[in-house]
């Protein structure tokens, strides 16, 4: 031990460096001492020992949380490759299993659907955005049983055939504003708010009654900002604050995020619900929409303003984002593939002709257009995990140990992009599908699940209700594009399709295009 001289009555120690080396053993002993712990302690087993799934080890109180940051679908594809198709991670306090194969995920998610359907009420979005509300984060409860009735009565196929003049009516526009706007191709256009558009007024008059007129007005630009940002304060795998319950108590930027985001969206769709009920004291007339069977069995269904104004909300977000986000991944992958557009109009020049548009009608006898559909679908779902599943019992399956309150997900991207279900998984391809005549209903059901087209409307009893609504509206907006446009890239603009905007649903970057009339009769057709 070394002495100094003493400095203002203090005297300083200096350890020798034998004493330096143990003293940084044991701090290092006692760290590795309690991180073996606490790997142990997130290694549970059941009662006859059979331990959770596999998985990356992650960090000490955040768990794999960093290394899901950037692309995080590319680092959960490699650990589904590395641990296998049911695999394990921790991030923060939370426990999750991830599964990457359509057999395990029938077995869990609809053979066991009574068991793996409820939800964890996240902190973000659950319990701050939606209020504990919203028919996407309830728990498998009481409140989301009447929520989903409420959704299914509105969005079933029965009623989807009662909006279909209005999914029409919007893809015609649709088709109308994208000439408008680019001048009959001379010009370059972002498809992008065009296509939000028509999803929003689909789901405006399905929810609320009414339509925006035109793209400027001020509940376009509101809506879309708010189903943005909801996707982009909601990621599955995203937020820590979510993961970590100390976080929870300070201020910080997310939580800030998130409290002004429920604020806008009751002020925004509540709002319009107040209007709609105003109407309705004053013996007006309104058009039959979820948001007046709300208002007009409220008391019934012990709704109050808030359950309703979040399940709106919880509908334009869903309904916007699902449809808009393939209409806009279409329009920025079609451009670079001349070769796939023009087999798409050699069969609607033999089927539809160029006297008029495409209808639902047609739709069975225009294979290759549904193929397309599909192939976009597969290629670039906007939900690249699926919404998180909860486990409300122990279950052990083939071995493998998940706990009650486990967060199960599925891994979409790998399931979408595996070479032995889809050869040459990142290349596109519509062929992939010309023998598929199923809607994704009809898909969702099959008994083999290896034959199921794409998991982009989830699985089991918490499958989106709303996917009969949106397969027809998309398979409107599209057909018609197709049917109306050659679509061509700028040189000078290239579409970057691996940037994406959005956590948890995802968009494309903005860019632009030329949107070429395919012939003289488009304007005639259109009534231009």
């Amino acid at each position: 031990m070394i002495s100094l001289s003493p400095v203002d009555g203090h005297s300083w120690v200096i350890p020798s460096i034998a004493q330096l080396i143990v003293l940084l053993a044991s701090i290092v002993s006692a760290t590795v001492f309690l991180f073996v712990r606490a790997l142990i302690s997130r290694r549970p087993v059941d009662r006859n020992g059979n331990p959770i799934p596999d998985g990356p080890i992650g960090l000490p109180v955040i768990g794999s949380f960093p290394f899901l940051t950037d692309y995080p679908e590319l680092t959960l594809d490699y650990w589904a490759k590395k641990f296998g198709p049911l695999y394990s991670m921790w991030l923060g306090n939370q426990l999750f299993v991830v599964v990457s194969d359509p057999q395990i995920v029938k077995d869990l998610m609809v053979t066991n659907g009574a068991i793996f359907s409820s939800r964890k009420e996240m902190f973000l979005k659950s319990q701050t955005i939606f209020a504990g509300r919203g028919i996407t984060a309830t728990p498998y409860n009481d409140r989301w049983r009447k929520h989903r009735r409420i959704a299914t009565g509105s969005l079933n196929a029965r009623a989807v055939d009662e909006y279909t003049d209005v999914l029409d009516y919007e893809a015609t526009v649709l088709v109308k504003e994208l000439y408008k706007y680019g001048q009959a191709g001379a010009a370059p256009i972002n498809p992008q708010p065009h296509a939000g558009r028509c999803s929003l007024n689909n789901m405006l008059t399905i929810v609320f009654g009414i339509r925006t007129d035109c793209i400027e007005h001020p509940l376009v630009g509101r809506a879309l900002r708010l189903s943005r940002e909801f996707m982009n304060t909601t990621g599955p795998v995203s937020n820590l604050i979510d993961f970590i319950p100390i976080l929870q108590r300070f201020p910080n930027r997310m939580t800030t995020r998130a409290k002004k985001l429920h604020t806008d969206l009751v002020s925004t769709y509540g709002g319009l619900l107040n209007d709609i009920e105003a109407k309705l004291n004053r013996g007006e007339t309104v058009p039959d929409c979820l948001a007046k069977t709300m208002i007009l069995t409220k008391e019934e269904e012990a709704m109050d303003h808030i359950d309703m104004a979040i399940l709106a909300s919880a509908f334009m977000i869903g309904g916007v984002e699902t449809t808009a986000s393939i209409m806009q991944w279409f329009s920025a992958l079609i451009p670079a593939y001349p070769e796939i557009q023009a087999k798409a109009h050699a069969e609607l020049d033999r089927v539809v002709g160029r006297d008029r548009l495409p209808t639902v009608e047609d739709e069975k006898n225009l294979p290759y257009i549904h193929a397309i559909i599909k192939e976009v679908e597969r290629c670039h779902n906007p939900f690249w995990l699926g919404t998180p599943h909860v486990n409300t019992q122990d279950v052990t399956y083939r071995g493998q140990f998940i706990p009650k309150d486990t967060v199960v997900v599925l891994n979409t991207y790998t399931m979408h992009h595996d070479p032995r279900r889809h050869p040459d998984p990142h290349t596109f391809n519509p062929e992939r599908y010309i023998n598929d005549s199923t809607t994704s209903s009809e898909s969702a059901n099959l008994a083999d699940p290896y034959e199921r087209d794409h998991w982009m409307f989830g699985v089991g009893r918490r499958i989106c209700p709303g996917m009969w609504v949106a397969e027809r509206e998309v398979w409107l907006a599209i057909s018609r594009m197709l049917w109306a446009f050659k679509m061509e890239e700028i040189p000078a603009e290239p579409i970057d399709l691996k940037e994406y905007d959005g956590l948890s649903g995802r968009s494309p970057v903005p860019f632009r295009i030329k949107m070429i009339p395919r012939h003289a009769k488009v304007a005639e057709v259109l009534g231009l």
